[in-house]
């Protein structure tokens, strides 16, 4: 794909069925039920050829956005485990503290 570089074919393909999949799908099969109800058709029984295309147009749409989408994540993450790698000093663990020492001590009142 011409918006996906080269790096972006090593990443594992998303699902098939995902969100921007099926809102984009649901989205192009109301459009075309909207034009319908605009020319005063049958919504859902005139031009069953369009909501098929329009909500198909927009699964292919979706499935191309969701793997553009885990792109542009999996490319934050290795910035940030980079940047983490050459600054460790910014990033010092904390010395663990068991949950009696957070919480006060608990004395009941009778």
């Amino acid at each position: 794909m011409w918006f996906l570089p080269e790096e972006a074919k090593a990443l594992p393909p998303p699902s098939v069925f995902n969100r921007n999949s099926m809102w984009l799908a649901l989205t192009g099969g109301l459009a075309s039920m909207f034009h319908n109800a605009i020319n005063h058709k049958p919504p859902l029984k005139s031009g069953v050829h369009r909501l098929v295309l329009l909500s198909s147009i927009g699964w292919y749409i979706g499935y191309h956005v969701t793997k553009r989408e885990i792109y542009h994540y999996a490319k934050i993450d290795r910035d940030m485990k980079e940047y983490i790698g050459l600054h460790p000093e910014d990033f010092v663990a904390k010395e663990k503290k068991t949950f009696a020492e957070i919480v006060e001590p608990f004395i009941p009142i009778r």
